[in-house]
Formats: structure tokens, sequence, C-alpha cells
């Protein structure tokens, strides 16, 4: 069976969790360096305004060459609060926002120190909403561009917030589904997962 190995990433966007529903062992990156402008602290949600990133905000004595694992989150910009106020904001008028919220308002209540740990608290109950399988690796060394092996499907860079889908990856087609601003906007393809469940609700397991 391949490989899926993928990097951390904080409410993930859709592409990220059509390739984790086909991963019968999934990898995730633990060893890797913090790497910015990526997935890995931020998602990209629809508002009213249009498209809007909500990054988290990382301690400044980390640096690129700081373990994924070791990375911890800086909590002097009240980012919890600013985050759900935005996703309220951004969804409130959606079908399934109340039917979601109390499992995700919990994550923006609690002081969350690494990075890595409250995007796999986030990926699992993700996951257990879409009811998919949780159940993950963590890598125990970095492996190498050069050294990924034939039967290894490597995401951690492809699925990229600077990188188009169609381009990199011919496995993943953003197909249409309802969205609160779509007379405005237009569809918005492969935002983070929460604009999928918020929107579409218990079917958006058929979508992936």
């Amino acid at each position: 069976m391949p490989i899926f190995l993928f990097s951390t990433a904080y409410f993930a966007p859709i592409q990220y969790f059509v390739h984790l529903k086909q991963s019968t062992n999934p990898i995730i990156e633990s060893c890797e360096h913090y790497i910015k402008q990526t997935y890995r602290n931020r998602c990209i949600i629809a508002t009213a305004n249009g498209l809007m990133t909500l990054s988290l905000p990382i301690d400044k004595n980390n640096s690129e060459k700081t373990n994924i694992r070791d990375v911890k989150i800086s909590d002097h910009l009240n980012w919890q609060h600013q985050h759900w106020n935005s996703i309220e904001s951004a969804y409130n008028s959606s079908p399934y926002f109340e039917y979601y919220a109390d499992d995700f308002r919990p994550f923006f209540e609690k002081k969350q120190e690494f990075l890595f740990n409250l995007n796999e608290a986030i990926r699992i109950k993700v996951c257990e909403l879409l009811d998919i399988s949780g159940k993950a690796t963590n890598s125990q060394e970095y492996m190498k561009e050069e050294e990924i092996p034939a039967d290894c499907q490597d995401f951690r860079r492809i699925i990229h917030p600077k990188k188009t889908p169609e381009n990199v990856d011919p496995d993943f087609i953003a197909k249409p589904y309802y969205q609160v601003f779509n007379q405005k906007f237009g569809f918005q393809p492969n935002l983070s997962i929460l604009d999928l469940l918020f929107n579409m609700g218990p079917e958006s397991i058929l979508y992936l």
C-alpha cells in the first residue's frame, strides 16, 4: 500500500482531507523544521468581505530551524478570541454552524502551547466529525525529498496556500458545493475544512 506523508496543518484545506480519507496509513511529519507562510499555522476561510487568512502567531523564540514539534504558539495577540470571532462572523448564517460550533469552540477557549499538538487535536476532531479514521503515525525522523521511496506520496509541500492544486495535484478536483457567499464571489475552492463542514454538514463526507 502507498504511504501518504502530510505536514501538520491548522484547520487544513479540503485537499488535505481528501487525501487523508484515501490513505490507510497516513504519516504526519513531526521532525521537519518549521516553515513559514504555509498551512502549518494558517487556514483560509470565506467571509462577507472575501477570503480571510487566519494565522496562528508563533512565539518569537522559535525560528525556521526549530523542530515543528517544539514550535510554541504566542498568546500575546489574543489570537483565540480573534480567530473564533472571525469564524463565527463568517459562518453564523451557514446551515451547519450551530451544529458544529460546540465541537470547535473549545480550541479557542483553552490555552494552546504547542502548534503541533493543537493541529493534531483539530485533525482528530475533524476526522471524527467526518466519520473517517483519525489514526495516523507521527514520523520518527525527517525524510528528505530525495530519499522518498517510490511507494510514498509526499504532500508536505504540494498542499500549500501559494500553489494551485490543479497544477501540482492532479488527483484533487475542487468540485463546487454550496457556500454562503456564492452569489457575491462565486465558488471559492479548497478553503479550510471548516468551510465545507459549516456549509455541507454531514454531507461533507460525500464530497470528499
